[in-house]
């Protein structure tokens, strides 16, 4: 496997620590009066989602994770997990609920994603950056709250809760940043 020095290590780098891959989430360069300088990064293991900080020095090197990213699509919950399909292959795979319930509560089914492969094995899933869902439940605006900024929450098609704005009602379509949850927008048709 190729070797990655610490001078090219990146936010999204994938690395392999002690046999396992790690996705760089943060990378901070720092420079002391004397001596070396010192990259000081936090790894998330994307098989276990565990977080952890390490500090390497400048001339260390990490062996590349051998990871592969394909387009995919999510067909279903079941009791093992959330299924996901291939578009290449149409091979399907489980990713477990405990790795990506957060993240998917805002998908529907046949919703585009980034399937994310290591040593055969589906280890992580990219949702899309936004998704356009229909508001299931949204109580009335309160009559005479016109101040700026004034939300609501509301509930839309897959069951999630949203902060919305007050002239959102229940049937209206929203466009949703799936990574933070926010509102983004009302949608028309």
């Amino acid at each position: 496997m190729p070797q990655i020095n610490s001078g090219d290590f990146r936010k999204g780098t994938k690395v392999l620590i002690d046999g396992s891959p790690f996705d760089m989430i943060d990378v901070e360069f720092r420079k002391p009066g004397k001596g070396q300088a010192m990259y000081r990064t936090k790894l998330r293991n994307l098989l276990s989602g565990k977080l952890i900080d390490v500090t390497y020095r400048s001339g260390d090197s990490l062996e590349a994770a051998d990871v592969i990213r394909a387009n995919g699509q999510y067909l279903y919950r079941d009791s093992n997990g959330f299924v996901f399909m291939d578009d290449e292959t149409f091979e399907q795979d489980t990713l477990p609920t405990e790795a990506f319930e957060e993240r998917a509560k805002f998908l529907m089914e046949g919703a585009p994603c980034n399937l994310l492969y290591w040593n055969g094995q589906l280890i992580d899933v990219d949702p899309p950056q936004h998704v356009v869902l229909e508001i299931t439940f949204a109580e009335p605006a309160a009559r005479g709250d016109t101040a700026t900024n004034v939300t609501k929450p509301a509930t839309v098609e897959t069951g999630a809760s949203v902060q919305v704005p007050a002239f959102i009602n229940q049937g209206d379509k929203i466009k949703i940043e799936c990574a933070t949850g926010a509102y983004v927008e009302r949608v028309r048709e």
